[in-house]
């Protein structure tokens, strides 16, 4: 299975201006654990994640003050949709990371996470000890 099979196409873009806290909210309302930085003046695309927005308020900085562009990912390896669930799953392995942007010769195209790939190579989970189907 590939990439393209696994990666939700519809990805939660934010702006590097947005607020922590504006971004929790957006992340929160889609239920998903990142969303895109796009950044046109810093030239690129970036990432900022739950576990970000975790450290910075753990650490006692002001989620409704702190922006996205001081907390954003902007090192990011990029997935190709044509990868294989292993290859993801390998390079997020490597890097300590959760989630992948899928880019293609235009740009984004979606966002692999770990569950995604959990999701394809385990179809069917247990639910208070009866069998349910994803």
């Amino acid at each position: 299975m590939l990439v393209r099979d696994a990666m939700s196409t519809v990805v939660l873009t934010i702006g590097p201006a947005h607020t922590l806290r504006q971004a929790a909210r957006l992340m929160a309302a889609r239920r998903v654990g990142a969303a895109v930085v796009l950044d046109g003046d810093a030239g690129g695309v970036g990432i900022l994640t739950e576990r970000d927005i975790l450290t910075s308020v753990g650490s006692g900085e002001n989620p409704d003050l702190e922006i996205a562009a001081t907390h954003t990912t902007t090192d990011v390896v990029f997935a190709a949709p044509a990868w294989t669930l292993q290859e993801a799953a390998e390079a997020m392995c490597h890097g300590g990371f959760r989630h992948l942007i899928v880019l293609d010769d235009e740009g984004p195209v979606g966002i692999v996470s770990v569950r995604d790939i959990i999701s394809c190579w385990v179809p069917a989970r247990r639910h208070r000890g009866t069998l349910v189907s994803s």
